[in-house]
């Protein structure tokens, strides 16, 4: 059978591995089994969502709100704008497939980093689009620059912070880049680690409603599935001039968000106390890799998010420790197919991170 030849030259997106799967396969008792692969929040949902999920479980059979007025105006308070600033998605990720399938066809052309979110790529090439990528694996604005200068773009993708490195760049300097670009190239500001960026460094934070207002061609991605803990309700959303918004919701399918999920966002927004603590919590425990890895002479790449990216150099292979983990019940993120002999792994708590040294200290002394 035919199809779009475009197609040819996708990849696969290759999540991060499930617990059934490490249960299934390696024997593991699910209780032992330590994930850290998906940047989850590893405190669990905010206890005040979990019950108001429990009292709507039997409206399941009604089709949700489709405009998802409640949601939108909480979004709306929460960065000051009006509801028409605002589109929801089933996670951040389609939004930036509307962002992608709204100015990209074939020919078309999108800027990115050398290393960053897989789904940047995907989806361009799903339109045909030419991917242009700087020649440095984290965000360089001055190769960033000199490649706009010379091909231009359609799409530039800003991870602040970056996925799945972890570096997060100046809001000034991201701001300064942004005055030069033209007004019909589509910026598009992944901030789905933003919460942790912010509470970090604060000449990270980017204000959605500033960034759009200096800024009329940028669009703002949010996510709930980090911070907010809702990884598994799927729930994201976009912030934009109302001209942008209005155009993405003509690529939009009703009833893409669920009943569930809209309660579970809605409530979860108003119990930023929780994701505070969550937060403060995420950075405690990150030096503690930090100094795990420099005990190990490791490189790591200081993280502005909920994740630390630990390069092996020519010491280990990164393929072979995080297979090895997988087999003991530990699930972090292997790099190799980013081009990186690196691993990726998720803060959790303090009792998984102590584990996570035990097993990764076994795993290295036996790949020695």
């Amino acid at each position: 059978m035919q199809f779009n030849q475009v197609l040819e030259n996708v990849t696969t997106y290759e999540a991060g591995k499930p617990i059934e799967l490490v249960v299934r396969e390696y024997g593991v008792n699910p209780n032992d089994v330590i994930k850290l692969a998906s940047n989850e929040n590893p405190y669990g949902t905010s206890p005040k969502v979990v019950e108001k999920i429990k009292q709507l479980v039997q409206n399941m059979f009604i089709y949700p709100d489709d405009s998802m007025y409640e949601l939108k105006e909480a979004l709306a308070n929460k960065f000051d704008l009006t509801n028409k600033h605002v589109i929801i998605g089933s996670g951040s990720d389609q939004i930036l497939e509307y962002c992608v399938h709204a100015k990209c066809e074939k020919g078309s052309k999108i800027l990115m980093a050398k290393t960053t979110f897989a789904m940047y790529e995907i989806y361009g090439k799903q339109t045909g689009a030419k991917i242009i990528k700087t020649e440095d694996d984290q965000h360089n604005l001055e190769q960033f620059s000199k490649l706009y200068k010379e091909h231009g773009a359609d799409v530039i993708f800003l991870c602040l912070p970056n996925n799945p490195l972890g570096e997060c760049l100046d809001r000034d300097d991201v701001y300064a880049f942004l005055e030069t670009v033209d007004k019909e190239t589509l910026v598009v500001v992944d901030g789905a680690y933003q919460e942790y960026a912010a509470f970090k460094d604060e000449k990270k934070r980017i204000n959605a409603k500033d960034l759009i207002a200096n800024f009329p061609n940028a669009i703002y991605l949010g996510t709930f599935s980090k911070a907010y803990a809702l990884g598994g309700m799927r729930v994201g959303y976009g912030i934009a001039q109302p001209e942008i918004i209005n155009t993405l919701y003509k690529l939009r399918a009703p009833f893409n968000i669920t009943t569930l999920t809209l309660a579970a966002a809605i409530e979860a927004l108003k119990d930023e106390e929780f994701v505070t603590e969550c937060i403060a919590k995420n950075f405690e425990e990150m030096t503690r890799y930090e100094d795990y890895a420099n005990s190990r002479g490791f490189e790591f790449i200081p993280s502005y998010t909920n994740f630390i990216t630990i390069k092996f150099g020519d010491k280990f292979v990164s393929k072979v420790v995080a297979q090895k983990l997988l087999e003991k019940g530990v699930i972090v993120r292997d790099l190799t197919g980013y081009g990186q002999n690196a691993i990726r792994i998720t803060i959790g708590r303090n009792e998984q991170n102590t584990k996570v040294f035990e097993q990764l200290d076994e795993v290295l002394e036996k790949l020695k």
